[in-house]
Order: structure tokens, then C-alpha cells, then sequence
């Protein structure tokens, strides 16, 4: 029998009346929360972020100050404008479209954003609070998984949780994340040896490595819970890290693609921004 699809839109979709509740009671304040997002070159992945952003900040009061320039501009001029929204008082959050034009230096661009207005919870500043379990904005996706985890009341503790991917925005963040919650986490990647058998022994299994469906029936223990981070498209399609016609059926809890982290990742990104202001209000 065929597990719970675990319905990551219906939860984004509380989430956001979570937020917009909350900014109507700082607006009465006089506080609007701001968000500034910086878009470089002509992506059509980040044109479409940016966009359902832009329609999600009107959605729930968040007021949207959007830069898009040429991918062909410098790394000062990127940096100039980090600047200037690190300085303006009505920005609460700054979201930096990821990725950049090979020739700019994302490390250094994250870095100039005023750790505060970090909503993407990427500044070393803010991973180090992460890893010392101290308050921080948290990476969007990662949290956006912690948030389906506890609408679903799934919870980690005592659990075996194994992350397929090792990248400093999704699969590091999520793996601390997950010990935060006292998960007992293995983090897996290219290197792992005998990747299937370290898979199955998962309670809770996180694939965000990036591979269309690669993570089939034979990766997951009957029963597990697991969370499909990827989003890939083949041919017309979109599909995840995990072949959901063949793990459905045994796991006792899944995600969709589309449908299930994606939505989440937005949702937090709002939740962050209001932190954000709420904080900068104090």
C-alpha cells in the first residue's frame, strides 16, 4: 500500500497565511517588511523564481525591491548594489538569485550581504550560528523539509536520517539541521561506497544530489520516509532525484515532484524576510 504524498503546497500555502498575518500585525506597527533580490543575466530558471517571488511577497504584504542587471556587469557593481540595500533601512532581507555568471565570485557576493538581511541563511556567518546551534536564518530548502517534516509530525529524533549530496546549500545545512532535531545523520555523495545499502538503512531518506531519478526502489528501506529536494527536467518533464512510481509504493511518507519541497523553498524565503524585520523592529 502506498505511502502519505506529503503535500508541500497545501503546507507552503499555510505558511504564507502565517506570514501574511503577522506582517499586517508589524505593518500596524509601521514596520512593512522589504525584500530585496538581486537578479544577474537572463536565466530562465531564476526569471521564474524571481517572478513566483515577486507574486508571493505581493500575496502576503512583503513589499519587493527587485535589481536585474546584464550578466555581463562586475563584481563591483554587484557589490555596490549589496551595498546599498545592506544600507537601506527599509530592506529587511536581500536574496542574491543564485547562480551567477561564472565570472563573478558568489562566495564574495554572499559574504558582502549584512549577516541580518541573510535570508537565504548562506553567509558564513549565519552557517556558523547553524553549526553551533545558535538562532540564525536557516537555508530555505533545508527548513522548508524541517517544516513538512512537522506538519507530517514525522520526527527525527532517534531516527536514522541519510542526505544523498554534500552542497553547502542543501545537503550540508540539511544535515545539520536534521542533528539539531537529534537525528542520527550520515551524509552521502559520489564518493560513498555501496550507496544503495547506506541508503536503505534510512528512516528518513533526503535525496538532493541532482540526478534524475536516481534513487529507485532498491535505496529505500520499506517504510522510509523520504524527501525528494531535486527538481530536473527530462524532455517536457519535471522529475526529482527519486523515481516516484517505484519508492511510492513502499515508503511510508514521500514527496512529489512538483508538489513537495519546491513551494516550501519560497514559503521560507517570506518566513525569513519576516524574521528579518521583526528583528530590525526591535
Amino acid at each position: 500500500m502506498a505511502g502519505i504524498i506529503i503535500d508541500g503546497r497545501a503546507v507552503a500555502a499555510r505558511v504564507r497565511s502565517e506570514v501574511a498575518r503577522e506582517v499586517a500585525a508589524l505593518r500596524e506597527r509601521g514596520i512593512q517588511p522589504g525584500l530585496g533580490v538581486i537578479l544577474v543575466g537572463d536565466d530562465p530558471a531564476s526569471q521564474s523564481y524571481v517572478r513566483m517571488k515577486e507574486r508571493d511577497c505581493a500575496e502576503v504584504g512583503i513589499r519587493s525591491f527587485d535589481t536585474r542587471t546584464a550578466a555581463y556587469m562586475t563584481q563591483e557593481a554587484l557589490e555596490a548594489i549589496i551595498d546599498g540595500f545592506n544600507g537601506d533601512p527599509a530592506v529587511h532581507g536581500i536574496l542574491l538569485q543564485l547562480p551567477l555568471p561564472a565570472h563573478l565570485d558568489a562566495e564574495a557576493a554572499i559574504a558582502r550581504i549584512a549577516p541580518e538581511k541573510d535570508v537565504d541563511g548562506f553567509h558564513p556567518v549565519n552557517i556558523g550560528r547553524l553549526v553551533r546551534g545558535l538562532p540564525s536564518a536557516h537555508a530555505c530548502t533545508p527548513e522548508g523539509v524541517m517544516e513538512l517534516l512537522r506538519a507530517y509530525d514525522i520526527d527525527p529524533e532517534g531516527k536514522r536520517a541519510v542526505v544523498v549530496g554534500r552542497s553547502v546549500l542543501v545537503g550540508k545545512p540539511m544535515a545539520l539541521l536534521l542533528i539539531a532535531a537529534n537525528a542520527t545523520v550520515t551524509v552521502c555523495h559520489s564518493r560513498t561506497r555501496d550507496l544503495p545499502g547506506v541508503c536503505r538503512e534510512a528512516d528518513i531518506l533526503v535525496a538532493a544530489i541532482g540526478r534524475p531519478e536516481m534513487i529507485s526502489a532498491s535505496y529505500v528501506k520499506p517504510g522510509a520516509v523520504v524527501i525528494d529536494v531535486g527538481i530536473n527536467r527530462v524532455g517536457d518533464r519535471l522529475v526529482g532525484d527519486v523515481a516516484f512510481a517505484e519508492v511510492a509504493p513502499i515508503a511510508s511518507a514521500i514527496t512529489p515532484v512538483p508538489g513537495g519541497v519546491g513551494p516550501m523553498t519560497r514559503a521560507i524565503l517570506l518566513k525569513n524576510t519576516l524574521a528579518a524585520a521583526e528583528s530590525a523592529g526591535r
